[in-house]
């Protein structure tokens, strides 16, 4: 079983187009998929449009009427699918984003990856000027401001949210965790921590290169280059002095 984890804010523009792409491209495998989308509180029709895909897709809707955030949708879809899944050391959990800037036709080479032997299959992005200003500005910050605190030596890109993670790899992470969270900052951010922390469980972790397009996302980007790259100094630093504690 491949889980399908597709956190969303205010994304009714797009997520009905993503989740009918996704069925298309899923069509093509002989794995069984399910569709788990973390409805954040949203104030727009977001909640709307998913319901109106229920009854022709395998999809959960999970969430609340309070907007609690990245970092709070990527653990509790984390936790929900660690619970459902059968059969943890053959399925896998892909994330990505609502807003079509990771594409379903993305997924088979993933997926391939995957089934291969990865226990985590990360999608690298390289910039391109069809990338809004702000997302191209912190894509170059970011690996100065955090490469002093983050120790992924095969993994160029750890930013990004489109990505497969075998789900006993992810049991590992919980059952370490405890009661804690396993994700607590958000944004980038979160990527970067849940990554770090999966990866002292992964014995192989296996990046691909792709193009994310940004260019068909309706809306204007949510990023503040600078702010941004604050908050990825500060998590980034905050992450390795737990992880030297815990350790």
């Amino acid at each position: 079983m491949l889980y399908i984890c597709i956190p969303a804010y205010n994304e009714a523009p797009t997520v009905g187009l993503l989740l009918w792409r996704l069925r298309s491209v899923m069509q093509e495998f002989a794995r069984e998929y399910e569709i788990l989308v973390y409805n954040d509180g949203s104030t727009d029709a977001t909640a709307e449009t998913l319901q109106s895909y229920t009854e022709v897709l395998p999809l959960t809707i999970v969430g609340g009427p309070k907007h609690e955030g990245y970092a709070h949708a990527l653990d509790e879809l984390v936790r929900v699918v660690s619970k459902r899944t059968r059969y943890p050391r053959r399925d896998g959990l892909i994330t990505m984003q609502a807003d079509f800037t990771d594409r379903p036709e993305d997924l088979p080479e993933l997926i391939k990856r995957f089934e291969g032997g990865a226990d985590v299959v990360v999608a690298e992005r390289d910039v391109s000027p069809s990338w809004p200003g702000p997302v191209r500005t912190l894509r170059r910050v970011a690996p100065f401001v955090t490469r002093p605190f983050v120790n992924l030596p095969n993994v160029k890109d750890p930013f990004g949210t489109l990505r497969v993670y075998r789900i006993s790899v992810l049991r590992d992470l919980l059952k370490d965790a405890g009661d804690r969270a396993i994700v607590h900052f958000d944004g980038w951010s979160a990527n970067v921590e849940l990554l770090v922390r999966v990866n002292r469980f992964a014995r192989r972790v296996e990046p691909i290169a792709l193009s994310p397009r940004y260019e068909l996302r309706p809306r204007a980007s949510r990023i503040r280059p600078w702010r941004n790259a604050l908050a990825l100094y500060r998590s980034a630093r905050a992450l390795r002095a737990t992880l030297e504690v815990t350790s």
